[in-house]
């Protein structure tokens, strides 16, 4: 009778003490206090949750559905769902969002641009048909 949302809960943790070189693809729930130099990617097509907290750095390409960002990235960032900037947030690379919350004190030193892949609507001219 009613359907509740399904949540995305943190199904791992990379801790503190944990520092891993190389590419890390997960899915569902990941939660980062460590280090890594490499790519982080969420299983495509999935509902993916990556946080990033404000012990964690990342030197590589980061990509998930929600991205809550309290740490540092060093690289391009790409979020198909929401992208939250937290206060401790330090991004130096391009970032790539579909919404965006930015708190203050966050800092981005790269290019932010909207994911333009939702439907945008075309506006043809009359005029432009005949001819």
């Amino acid at each position: 009778m009613f359907t509740r949302k399904t949540k995305s809960t943190i199904d791992s943790l990379i801790g503190m003490s944990t520092s891993i070189t190389g590419d890390v693809g997960f899915k569902g729930g990941l939660r980062i206090d460590g280090a890594i130099t490499g790519n982080i990617n969420a299983e495509t097509g999935q509902p993916s949750v990556l946080v990033i907290s404000e012990h964690a750095k990342v030197v590589g390409e980061v990509r998930a559905a929600h991205l809550i960002v309290n740490g540092e990235i060093v690289g391009d960032v790409h979020s198909t769902e929401l992208l939250e900037l937290q206060p401790k947030a330090r991004i130096t690379g391009n970032v790539f969002y579909k919404a965006l919350e930015m708190h203050g004190g966050a800092l981005v030193s790269g290019k932010l641009s909207h994911d333009q892949q939702v439907e945008t609507p075309v506006l043809k001219l009359a005029a432009s048909s005949e001819a």
